[in-house]
């Protein structure tokens, strides 16, 4: 009838749509657990990105010709050659500048008995530079048959040969010592010693450059021999410099009046022991004051 009503008075009525059932589907709620998981897989997607992205990074750089070590400079060696500081570290040239460890290298240079301290530093694009503080030889420590350069410290730095006719240094008796347990063959306290003794005398390099021999043996009596004089000088355990000066000035004299000496004790400050050879143990007193005891 409604129809026939609007067919009649010639008008089209529109529907109302209100009236109609809905089309759209009510929407879900995600539970708690389900957005943990859609979470987490975002999260893993995202990590496998970036993982793929520092991959082909890290990859394209250890490529990069331009990042490749190919410049090395060393600095601070004197006796060893700059050869012979890159032969330690063989291998080094070529290794990518950001990813090579350097510390491992630079055990490689420790490896020389020359070399005490040793860095390395990385100047970019492609060159390191090697800083080297060698050894420095005290003496010429004498172990039984064999001479070896010695340091203050007591390391062994190289066998003495004509390789080192170039260093004029004395030759130190009395440093040897029994190896226990594969320990060093040189008594590190008789090693300071000498160094104590050769460091005094270094403030007077005109007496310094004399010295020939010193032996350790004692812990508190030092004996120097001159060059060009075979008398024993005991020196004690300290004032080293002005105990030689002592000898040094009163040394005319004392061949004026004797055909030889054997040994001079200067331990005792203003009063020396002078045994001449072949005395029988007899030694004869100069200065003014008793000492208050002997060895």
């Amino acid at each position: 009838m409604a129809a026939s009503l609007g067919q009649a008075s010639g008008h089209v009525v529109a529907t109302d749509k209100r009236f109609r059932r809905a089309h759209v589907k009510p929407s879900r709620k995600r539970s708690p657990a389900s957005k943990h998981a859609w979470l987490a897989a975002r999260l893993l997607a995202l990590a496998l990105v970036l993982g793929y992205a520092v991959y082909r990074g890290v990859t394209l750089i250890a490529a990069a010709s331009s990042l490749q070590i190919g410049h090395m400079v060393v600095r601070g060696h004197e006796r060893l050659s700059t050869g012979e500081v890159l032969a330690l570290v063989e291998g080094l040239r070529g290794q990518n500048i950001l990813a090579v460890k350097l510390d491992t290298w630079q055990e490689k240079l420790l490896s020389s008995p020359w070399v005490e301290n040793a860095t390395i530093r990385r100047v970019l694009p492609s060159t390191v530079e090697i800083a080297i503080e060698e050894r420095r030889p005290m003496g010429i420590g004498r172990l039984g048959t064999a001479m070896y350069l010695i340091d203050g410290k007591g390391v062994i730095i190289d066998e003495y040969g004509p390789v080192y006719a170039d260093i004029d240094l004395p030759i130190i008796d009395g440093i040897a010592a029994a190896p226990q347990d594969g320990g060093s063959i040189i008594d590190v306290t008789r090693a300071e010693f000498a160094g104590r003794v050769i460091g005094a005398l270094a403030v007077r390099p005109e007496i310094a450059r004399r010295v020939s021999q010193i032996d350790v043996a004692n812990l508190h009596d030092a004996i120097v021999i001159l060059d060009g004089d075979p008398a024993l000088l005991h020196l004690g355990d300290t004032e080293f410099v002005a105990r030689l000066q002592q000898y040094i000035d009163l040394a005319p004299a004392l061949r004026e009046r004797l055909d030889g000496i054997d040994y001079v004790d200067l331990r005792f400050d203003e009063r020396m022991y002078v045994r001449p050879p072949n005395s029988a143990g007899r030694a004869t007193g100069t200065g003014s004051r008793e000492p208050g005891s002997r060895r």
